[in-house]
């Protein structure tokens, strides 16, 4: 059994351990409060901007117009964008990201990783430290997205991704990030962000339907306003990704922060009880000393 100095201690260190949790928890909920904001704010937009461009998309001629971002080549390169964390201790965040991604990598580009043409973009300095050790190709240029995360900032990274495209770097481009759903629930999903996916035939139908009675009337053409609001989708689809992360990240740490709190409540009642035990012990071993001490003083007199 310890001894008292070593149960003292361990409970002071639990003690210690149970307040940066706790403090660290109270700082996740206000984030996640900011950042949860942020995203069903965005939600909306995003929402609205993807259905309009389904809309003009329906009534544009694809002959007369062309849409760089559409274009479906053989895959030879990718550009696998992994969304992470900048910091750990937000529990299973992060590995669910890195598993997801390998996943994909494995049942679709393993061909194209044994060739040398998969490249990984890691925003979050735990992607890039996780990719970069184990030999992958790292575009590294928005690894600290997250450092200073806005709009302009991830207008940057789209851009890069969408410039590479069109100019033919990469023949497509993916996204692998965690879905915020609630502070408990984080889905790590992949979507392809190039090229732009075309809708099903059976979606194709039932909206050329639904829009069959409409008459669009573009100013001041069909060609500038595909050219203008495509691109625009396209960055603010990047940047809700960013933000779906972002509040997952606080979401998870919240919880994580909230477990390690109770755990450590529960080896503090533990080690307490252990104190207690150990106390008793000695303090009955002291007693039974002087009782023997006094008997064997008695037997000598």
């Amino acid at each position: 059994m310890a001894n008292l100095k070593e149960v003292k201690g361990r409970i002071q260190s639990v003690t210690s351990t149970q307040q940066i949790t706790k403090a660290m928890k109270m700082v996740a909920a206000a984030k996640l409060r900011r950042a949860q904001d942020r995203i069903t704010q965005m939600r909306p937009y995003s929402q609205k901007l993807s259905s309009i461009i389904g809309n003009v998309s329906a009534g544009v001629d694809s002959e007369q117009i062309d849409n760089p971002y559409a274009e479906v080549r053989d895959t030879q390169k990718v550009l696998l964008v992994v969304v992470t964390s900048d910091r750990g201790l937000c529990g299973a965040f992060n590995s669910s990201i890195f598993k997801k991604a390998k996943a994909v990598i494995a049942e679709k580009y393993a061909d194209v990783e044994a060739a040398g043409n998969l490249f990984i973009m890691p925003v979050g300095k735990k992607g890039y430290d996780h990719f970069s050790k184990r030999g992958y190709n790292i575009v590294d240029t928005y690894a600290e997205l997250f450092s200073d995360l806005n709009f302009e900032t991830a207008m940057e990274a789209a851009e890069f991704a969408m410039e590479s495209f069109v100019e033919g770097v990469y023949d497509q481009v993916e996204i692998v990030y965690n879905e915020f759903k609630n502070v408990a629930t984080q889905i790590a999903v992949a979507e392809q962000f190039l090229p732009i996916q075309n809708d099903s035939a059976e979606e194709q139908e039932e909206e050329s339907t639904n829009n069959a009675s409409e008459d669009y009337i573009y100013e001041p053409n069909q060609a500038f306003i595909f050219s203008e609001i495509v691109p625009k989708s396209l960055k603010i689809q990047f940047y809700k990704t960013l933000l779906e992360s972002n509040a997952s990240e606080q979401g998870a740490r919240m919880t994580a922060m909230d477990q390690a709190t109770d755990n450590a409540g529960e080896l503090l009642k533990e080690l307490r009880l252990t104190y207690n035990r150990t106390r008793q012990a000695a303090i009955t071993k002291e007693i039974l000393e002087i009782v023997g001490g006094a008997e064997a003083l008695a037997q000598g007199g």
